[in-house]
């Protein structure tokens, strides 16, 4: 069987607010965004991570996702191959979200946030009058 080279790319992230964060080792976790005519939901995958220590803010149409993973007492580490990390993700909401609407669900590491989109955003029929 042939060799193959694996190469490792390194993610540069856009400049912004992004680039403010702590010095901390961050994951980016692995996002799904859907769109309805309703809604906007977002499914974000962060495995490790109680409900306890799992932030979400939203300020200024900018969503902030930040997660932190607790090491459980299995004993001393002879060798590792794994090491946890805190998740830590942005995005940039659009102007249709309405906010103080929007909710969220978390269950066995997966995140849901559903955020209605305000009246103005919502398309809607115009009946014509005789």
């Amino acid at each position: 069987m042939a060799e193959r080279d694996i190469s490792v790319r390194k993610e540069t992230t856009p400049a912004g607010r992004e680039e403010m964060r702590a010095a901390e080792s961050f994951l980016r976790p692995a996002v799904d965004i859907f769109e309805t005519e309703e809604n906007l939901t977002l499914v974000a995958d962060m495995p490790g991570v109680d409900k306890e220590h799992l932030e979400i803010n939203l300020e200024r149409g900018l969503l902030t996702l930040k997660g932190s993973v607790e090491r459980t007492g299995r004993g001393e580490g002879l060798f590792r191959e794994f090491s946890l990390a805190s998740y830590y993700r942005q995005f940039q909401l659009p102007d249709v979200v309405d906010t103080e609407k929007t909710s969220a669900e978390f269950k066995n590491g997966v995140l849901t946030l559903t955020m209605p989109k305000s009246a103005a955003a919502k398309p809607r029929r115009i009946e014509i009058r005789h």
